[in-house]
């Protein structure tokens, strides 16, 4: 109920009348598995320096339908930052603006739902960069890897730990690492771990 009320009153707030396909229902087996490389762990403040999403459809990732874009950051990045993604000012320099990079994105993604690991800070962060577009956050649902994974682990007990690292659920499910922080690669493990998710019945709390 308030979730379609919020997404009503969206639809309302929508800036510009061409982005109203965001709001159209997703009527095939299909989504978005994305990832972003940021300057940091702020999305109120942190800066997006690239993105990375593939097209899962009917159960096959689309390799021939892949989003990979560097981001140009107005700000400095910090080392910190760069350790992580390798992601230098000079690296970034003839990279478009956000404000191309989103545009394009939002063409990419349409109205499917988007896929990821911890997805709610790509959310948010892409939410403060769509919002500025457009005049609304991201309305696209979401699905959270780490949850899926929760829900289909098989604990021994009630009180087990459950260890909701992305190498520990890579290394579960016995998927292949590709290079870590890098969008796109990070995009395509996420496509792999959904994947397999889904052939796996949830788990409904019987203890074994």
């Amino acid at each position: 109920m308030i979730a379609s009320l919020k997404r009503r009153l969206d639809r309302r707030r929508l800036r510009d009348p061409r982005y109203a396909y965001l709001f159209e229902p997703c009527e095939r087996d299909e989504v978005v598995v994305l990832d972003t490389e940021t300057t940091g762990l702020d999305p109120k403040r942190d800066a997006i320096l690239s993105i990375g999403a593939v097209i899962v459809r009917d159960g096959k990732i689309r390799m021939g339908e892949t989003f990979e874009r560097l981001v140009r950051p107005e700000g400095p990045i910090s080392e910190e930052s760069i350790k992580i993604h390798h992601l230098r000012a000079c690296d970034l320099e003839a990279a478009d603006g956000a404000e191309r990079v989103i545009d394009d994105l939002l063409a990419f993604v349409r109205n499917r739902p988007i896929v990821g690991y911890y997805i709610g800070f790509d959310h948010a962060i892409l939410s403060r960069y769509v919002r500025e577009r457009i005049g609304i956050a991201l309305p696209n649902e979401t699905i959270e890897l780490s949850s899926m994974y929760y829900r289909r682990y098989r604990k021994s007990s009630a009180y087990e730990f459950v260890d909701l690292k992305f190498d520990t659920i890579m290394e579960a499910l016995s998927l292949p690492m590709l290079g870590k922080h890098d969008a796109l690669n990070d995009a395509l493990m996420a496509a792999l771990i959904y994947l397999k998710l889904r052939t796996i019945p949830e788990y409904r709390g019987a203890y074994g």
